[in-house]
């Protein structure tokens, strides 16, 4: 091998050891892109059923919060119901104790009733045959004390002459013709007077009608 035959290898050594590095460049490129690659596409595998899940627990956070409004309605509804139910049976309560106490002197107050009825019916004819003077006037001073006791407690006198015949507060005795056309079923005289307790008739009226 002559000088130049060696001169020229060691020319051309060089040339491939670049040739080689350039190579080993390019190789090592291709290995770094397809690393990133696959770590760029793990992430996307993992997150995909992170997302997944999350929307799964999102529904569920609204499914349970659907159903906890629906518990919470149905109960302020059926505590509403319950609430009204017992007010209504505290008014109905507090009526009833009302109407008891009352209604509770009622058999007392009804057994007074025929004296003042003779009192009144005393006074009455004195006072159509003009002879009140025959009445002592303690007598009058007493039953006007004792008709004001009864006001008092919640006695009312019903008054019922020239009214219309009313079976609800009426009872009928008898009938009689009327004396004009205008009386005709209207109460002609009460026999015996009627009266309320608390606006509640306690005794009816006993009356003649005009027919």
């Amino acid at each position: 091998m002559n000088k130049k035959e060696n001169q020229k290898e060691m020319d051309n050594q060089p040339d491939v050891e670049v040739d080689n590095n350039v190579e080993n460049e390019v190789v090592q490129t291709e290995e770094n892109t397809q690393e990133e690659s696959v770590k760029k596409e793990e992430p996307t595998e993992e997150k995909e059923p992170a997302a997944k899940k999350k929307k799964e627990k999102k529904k569920k956070e609204v499914s349970e919060i659907d159903r906890i409004s629906q518990e919470l309605s149905e109960m302020k509804d059926k505590y509403l119901r319950i609430f009204a139910e017992f007010d209504n049976y505290r008014k109905r309560t507090i009526k009833e104790r009302q109407d008891i106490i009352k209604l509770a002197s009622r058999d007392a107050l009804n057994a007074i009733l025929p004296a003042v009825d003779d009192f009144d019916r005393a006074i009455k004819v004195a006072a159509e045959n003009e002879n009140e003077a025959d009445i002592p006037e303690g007598i009058i001073l007493v039953y006007t004390k004792l008709f004001k006791a009864l006001e008092q407690q919640g006695i009312k006198e019903m008054v019922s002459t020239g009214q219309d015949f009313d079976p609800e507060l009426h009872e009928a005795l008898t009938k009689i013709p009327a004396p004009s056309e205008e009386l005709k079923g209207k109460v002609i005289d009460t026999i015996e007077k009627g009266y309320y307790l608390n606006d509640k008739i306690i005794r009816y009226a006993k009356v003649v009608v005009g027919e």
